[in-house]
């Protein structure tokens, strides 16, 4: 079963805290803070596999987590960084950001040995002796480490597929792929359709194919009726589609004896799918061209050539007794153009845009009154320098209450009506501080 879609959780590992230490040893009067840094957080990274098929390891388990960083500790020994999470996908993967820090984001994976970051592990605290001023010689406090980037992520595969075989259910895609190419999907003489997705490859003297069957298409299927999101989407990146229509409609054989609206049907559901599908060139085959005399066949082609114009190619072939294959096969190496690899400079640009990196943070801030003697301040940049310091510790808070006043918030609480005694909450911690300069 080909597994192409999987949901999970992925979280970079948080940055460790720094160190409060002071070095103490014999003969050395005035050691001063010599606590060491706390270690990067590991990130996740994902790079895309050209082994891989599908993603059926992402079935098996959904929650992924990197090293976290090693706190620091005294003599100024820095904690080491954390492992990075390193996540294999196969070509044509699309990530989603669902929610959390990675919302919005998106990530398409079409190239082996493409990569992206997808979650920041946190940055590591800084120890007590980047605190260490002349006026300020023995600082009792450090920076804690902040937290990896962490969400929820829903992953896609689309096939990348040269040519796609689209179709109604049962009209002879599955056996036609396996005379084509090596592939062997079920192939049964009744009523039946493939309910996954297909790959073979078609070999010529000089080139390869990809030929993706596509499970047989239903009306409605670009409104989710059926199965039908799950098969449209694998024929996104196709470059050239086949379409197979049973012959024995064709000629008032079946009980549907109106091709015309077989055409029509996956037609309209291919357009209202994706616009760029209803432009991309297309080979019409009748298949099942055993089951006609040679006559009627003629009668069939001519109507079709009629039908479509000169700019369509018509064939009647027979997965059974192998007719028009051959010609199939030409009229498929000849049409998908070859595609050439770009120069380096293009390659790496090509690869750019298929990777979302993290936003630049948010270094503003609001100040806001919530009540009589509160007020609140919200802005990325200020939560996550609180975030740095235990609001427990008053030498932490006062070396926070000093930033806060470096970078104007404490001014700007002054112009919004602060005074002495109120409140000011941050990321849901509280405060109580003196806004004199």
């Amino acid at each position: 079963m080909l597994h192409d879609k999987a949901r999970i959780h992925v979280r970079a590992g948080a940055g460790g805290d720094g160190s409060m230490g002071f070095r103490r040893e014999a003969h050395v009067p005035r050691g001063g803070p010599d606590g060491g840094d706390g270690g990067r957080g590991g990130d996740v990274l994902v790079v895309c596999d050209g082994s891989l098929r599908d993603l059926q390891n992402y079935h098996r388990r959904q929650h992924y987590a990197a090293g976290r960083g090693g706190h620091g500790e005294g003599s100024q020994r820095h904690g080491a960084d954390g492992e990075t999470l390193v996540l294999r996908v196969p070509p044509g993967t699309e990530l989603r950001g669902e929610d959390e820090s990675l919302a919005g984001r998106m990530w398409d994976f079409v190239e082996p040995g493409q990569q992206a970051r997808i979650a920041r592990g946190g940055s590591g605290g800084r120890g007590n002796r980047h605190f260490a001023t002349p006026t300020r010689q023995a600082p009792h406090f450090a920076e804690r480490g902040l937290p990896g980037e962490e969400g929820w992520i829903s992953l896609q595969l689309r096939l990348l597929a040269d040519v796609g075989l689209v179709g109604l259910p049962n009209a002879g895609k599955s056996s036609l792929l396996s005379r084509l190419t090596r592939a062997a999907p079920k192939i049964a003489d009744y009523p039946f359709t493939t309910l996954s997705p297909v790959l073979g490859v078609l070999a010529g003297e000089e080139r390869q194919l990809v030929i993706a069957d596509i499970p047989g298409l239903i009306e409605g299927a670009s409104a989710g009726a059926g199965l039908g999101h799950d098969f449209l989407a694998h024929i996104e990146r196709t470059r050239l589609l086949v379409h197979v229509l049973d012959i024995a409609p064709q000629l008032g054989a079946g009980e549907d004896a109106d091709p015309l609206r077989n055409w029509e049907t996956v037609e309209a559901e291919l357009r209202a799918h994706d616009p760029r599908l209803a432009r991309l060139p297309r080979i019409v085959v009748l298949s099942k061209a055993d089951l006609a005399p040679e006559q009627d066949i003629a009668a069939a082609l001519a109507a079709w050539h009629e039908r479509l114009g000169p700019d369509v190619p018509v064939l009647a072939t027979s997965s059974a007794t192998g007719q028009g294959l051959e010609e199939l096969s030409a009229l498929l190496l000849h049409s998908v153009p070859v595609e050439q690899p770009a120069p380096q400079a293009a390659q790496e640009e090509t690869l750019a845009e298929h990777m979302v990196f993290r936003p630049a943070a948010d270094a503003g801030y609001v100040v806001e009154q919530t009540g009589p003697g509160a007020f609140a301040v919200r802005g990325t940049g200020i939560e996550r320098l609180l975030a740095r310091f235990d609001p427990d510790n008053e030498d932490a808070m006062a070396y926070f209450e000093e930033r806060l006043r470096r970078i104007g918030v404490l001014r700007a609480l002054e112009s919004a009506g602060f005074e002495p005694g109120d409140e000011i909450e941050i990321a849901g911690t509280v405060f109580e501080l003196d806004p004199a300069e």
